[in-house]
């Protein structure tokens, strides 16, 4: 009965527009302090710690290196550079925008930051070859969601805190899922400018423009393939590479591209550290979720009931997709994952699934989560990028939602797409 009452009661403040964060930590504080025989020094001790690990410490410094290159107008020298080849077929520039997601998303690791960088450098550009918004708006929405599962992925860091796992394997782990979603996205697109004629075609591919910008552009096409180059050869750890990133995007835009300013750095250091802070914060509080329930036996239970159930891992993982995606109606990405992790990979790991595999699909629906109504984040920030109502960007993001759905479930009933690279 606690539990309910509880859960209604974080239901209600959610409800009301209370972050998620404070939602966490007021609850399940209260929690804490009507079990027998916990002191109240265990929410401060269970908060410090699960912020205090050195996987974290790549957060920050990848949040830091996405808002320098956005800063930096990246985006926009990496859509110059593609629709050079691009843009002489149907919809090349809307192909041109996810191919730049694609990129982005390699170095920023943040679906919401992705699609701010991409939808600022690119709406205005898509409306003038008339794209219609909602369709405009959506494909940046959905572009922006392989930032969480293109490496480096936030969401793999987090995941790779909370249970345990190896950061550099979640991240490999990531690479031909993110794929094969990539291409999923790639096709619809293209066929989707087909189909209602879609924006408008240049005489043949400018090869002279595309080798004029490549030389300017080959200092930022080189980041992504450090970052992952760097991981996968066992080089630096991914909070070494976090560190490594956002000097190299700094000395990027003020050296190289001279596009940001001493004010602009600054500007970028304090959203990250905005942006840190509440990503710690909901950790902290989804550490508080994760402790009281292993205290009052929930997490014991849930297994007891999965091993009495004899599922298999199939009907499991069909299960586990089902309430991910309904949590992800009411959830962003990170409080997905902080809330879930805890629970469901103990389970997870009882019906025999392999726990990277699981994670790349726990990623998986956390992207779906992004442009999921009412709180996909992604629809907001296009809707405010497009200046069109989120409804539409909603709409525009429809079809594409039914690609994600079955990429969905080639990851979670295909482990070898996952665990291949390992």
């Amino acid at each position: 009965m606690t539990i309910v009452i509880a859960l209604c009661l974080m239901l209600v403040l959610l409800a009301i527009g209370t972050h998620v964060a404070v939602v966490l930590g007021l609850v399940t504080a209260g929690l804490v302090l009507t079990v027998a025989g916990v002191p109240a020094t265990v929410i401060a001790q269970t908060a410090f710690k699960s912020v205090n690990s050195y996987p974290m410490l790549a957060i920050p410094m990848f949040v830091l290196a996405g808002n320098l290159m956005m800063k930096g107008d990246l985006a926009k020298l990496m859509i110059d550079l593609i629709g050079s080849l691009v843009r002489s077929v149907r919809g090349g520039l809307a192909i041109t925008v996810m191919l730049s997601s694609v990129f982005f998303a390699a170095v920023s690791g943040s679906s919401v930051g992705s699609a701010a960088a991409i939808g600022v450098a690119t709406i205005d550009g898509l409306k003038k070859e008339r794209y219609p918004t909602h369709f405009a708006a959506g494909i940046v929405a959905v572009g922006g969601t392989l930032g969480i599962m293109i490496p480096p992925s936030l969401s793999f860091i987090l995941i790779g805190s909370i249970v345990g796992l190896p950061v550099d394997q979640l991240f490999v782990a990531g690479i031909l899922p993110a794929l094969l979603e990539a291409t999923c996205l790639l096709c619809t697109v293209a066929y989707l400018s087909w189909k209602h004629q879609y924006g408008e075609i240049a005489a043949a591919p400018d090869f002279k423009g595309f080798g004029q910008r490549l030389p300017g552009a080959f200092a930022a096409l080189m980041m992504p393939v450090l970052i992952i180059g760097s991981i996968y050869g066992g080089y630096l750890t991914p909070t070494e590479v976090s560190a490594f990133a956002a000097a190299y995007a700094a000395f990027l835009c003020v050296f190289v591209y001279r596009s940001v300013r001493a004010g602009d750095l600054w500007d970028a250091a304090r959203n990250s550290l905005l942006q840190t802070t509440m990503i710690f914060a909901v950790v902290m509080g989804g550490s508080l979720v994760a402790f009281i329930l292993a205290r009052m036996g929930v997490s014991a239970n849930l297994i007891s009931l999965i091993t009495s159930l004899d599922l298999a891992a199939w009907q499991f993982l069909l299960i586990v997709n089902v309430l991910l995606l309904v949590l992800g109606m009411f959830l962003d990405g990170v409080a997905l994952v902080v809330l879930t992790a805890p629970l469901l990979f103990p389970l997870a790991k009882t019906v025999g699934v392999d726990p990277i595999h699981f994670a790349v699909i726990m990623v998986a629906n956390s992207e779906i989560a992004t442009i999921t109504p009412p709180v996909g984040l992604n629809l907001f920030v296009m809707s405010g990028i497009a200046k069109t109502p989120v409804h539409e960007v909603a709409r525009g993001v429809l079809p594409f939602y039914a690609i994600r759905l079955v990429a969905l479930l080639i990851i979670t009933f295909v482990p070898a797409l996952s665990l291949a690279l390992l």
